[in-house]
């Protein structure tokens, strides 16, 4: 689990949040228009300080602003770091891209959001694809692919633009290179809108569209390390939807899900998931993620075990919109007028990676008869028994293993060593002849 080390008010409701590469410094998009830009305490002094780190101040294990400015007329829809940190890109809804310093808040080039229709397109998305690349969805469904090569936004008009939905576009999540890229910068992403999930190439446009999911698809995150049986290593993508489901997809299989997870269930649909976050390797070996949640809370799920192992609160009302994890492994999230930091908790018994063992377990555990099932709970096997109670959704599971467990021991009762009388006498005792 996680422990929050501080909150951080804002003075408007959240748009958007971007955290830099190697640095800790986080930028937020508010709804007034402004951008702003904090340098957040190394990690060992922020939990050193006792104090009410929630005011900014230039004290020890603080929050400092770097600068705050009204960057655009409108709300500020959507910001993006480059690649390399040296960059920050916003769009708002006064139809403008802006591109500046991170660390002065200095303007170095703005363009117009170009528009496919006679009115103009408010931004929804960006997204840093490479160096080279600079991705930005609209509204109306337009993704544009606007070329940074010469170091600014020297060009109004994109290089391309695709449809790859309907609708406006609410995530976008690069594939992982292939392994014959030079550049190491992915060619291909996955993006979803309204309800289809769809697969982009850089050279060759709208690769393929899923069937209609009925329900909308709002996040999305690639998970190596995952996949079919005989594929382990291919790879799957977590969506989050509408209605409170984490859905997983095979990569290379875009038609349709391949399995889910009920992340907030609730009679006709729970809350909306709409923004994810994979827990990185350092601090658990599991495949975990983090869901923001519509009613302000924070799930984490073990997809191993498709279940949900616990859950954090954000805010008591907001959404939470914005998840990531800063340079020095802290999870910061955003909803509402707070920005909140978390640290993985030592505690024992609520760390984080406590079960990770069991995890795997559950994975070669599906895949045993029912041989080697019986075997796990006749013996005694508490770790999973422990791993598997953090989660109410685990209890029917954990009912039928002890059914199947009792089967297997009224089926060993037929080799009782009974006396002259058959079942209806006295059992025979060894050494009482």
């Amino acid at each position: 689990m996680f422990e929050n080390l501080c909150t951080l008010p804002l003075s408007a409701e959240l748009f958007s949040q971007a955290l830099h590469p190697t640095e800790p410094l986080l930028g937020v998009g508010l709804s007034t228009g402004h951008v702003q830009c904090f340098r957040l305490p190394a990690a060992e002094r922020l939990g050193e300080d006792d104090a009410d780190v929630s005011v900014l101040s230039d004290g020890k294990g603080t929050i400092d602003t770097i600068w705050r400015t009204r960057r655009h007329k409108g709300s500020c829809r959507t910001l993006a770091f480059s690649n390399d940190g040296s960059a920050l890109y916003s769009a708002g809804t006064d139809y403008l891209l802006k591109h500046f310093s991170p660390t002065t808040g200095q303007v170095a080039s703005k363009i117009a959001i170009p528009s496919t229709k006679a009115v103009p397109d408010s931004p929804s998305l960006l997204h840093v694809l490479s160096p080279q690349t600079l991705l930005l969805a609209c509204d109306s469904g337009a993704l544009h692919l606007l070329d940074l090569r010469d170091g600014a936004l020297a060009a109004s008009k994109p290089q391309q633009t695709h449809f790859p939905h309907d609708d406006f576009v609410s995530s976008i999540t690069p594939l992982p290179p292939s392994a014959e890229s030079t550049s190491g910068f992915s060619k291909q992403w996955i993006s979803t809108g309204g309800t289809t999930l769809a697969v982009t190439d850089l050279r060759r446009g709208v690769l393929v569209r899923s069937d209609d999911q009925e329900d909308e698809l709002l996040c999305t995150a690639f998970i190596s390390g995952m996949g079919p049986k005989k594929n382990r290593d291919n790879g799957v993508v977590a969506v989050g939807t509408g209605t409170g489901v984490l859905t997983l997809w095979d990569k290379g299989a875009w038609d349709d899900q391949q399995d889910r997870v009920v992340v907030d269930p609730g009679k006709g649909g729970g809350e909306s998931l709409d923004c994810i976050v994979q827990i990185p390797g350092d601090i658990t070996r599991g495949k975990k993620v983090v869901v923001g949640v519509g009613d302000g809370s924070l799930r984490i799920v073990d997809l191993m075990k498709r279940e949900v192992e616990g859950a954090l609160r954000h805010d008591d009302i907001e959404a939470v919109v914005g998840l990531g994890f800063d340079c020095q492994g802290r999870m910061i999230s955003g909803g509402g007028q707070t920005v909140k930091i978390w640290e993985a908790s030592s505690l024992q018994g609520g760390g984080i990676g406590d079960d990770d063992d069991s995890s795997e377990a559950d994975e070669s555990d599906d895949e045993d008869d029912d041989d080697s099932d019986e075997g796990n709970i006749m013996n005694g096997n508490k770790t999973k028994r422990q791993a598997s109670g953090d989660s109410d959704d685990d209890s029917d599971s954990d009912d039928e293993g002890i059914k199947r467990g009792k089967k297997k021991k009224r089926k060993g009762r037929t080799n009782t060593d009974l006396g002259p009388h058959g079942a209806h006498g006295v059992l025979r005792f060894k050494g009482l002849d």
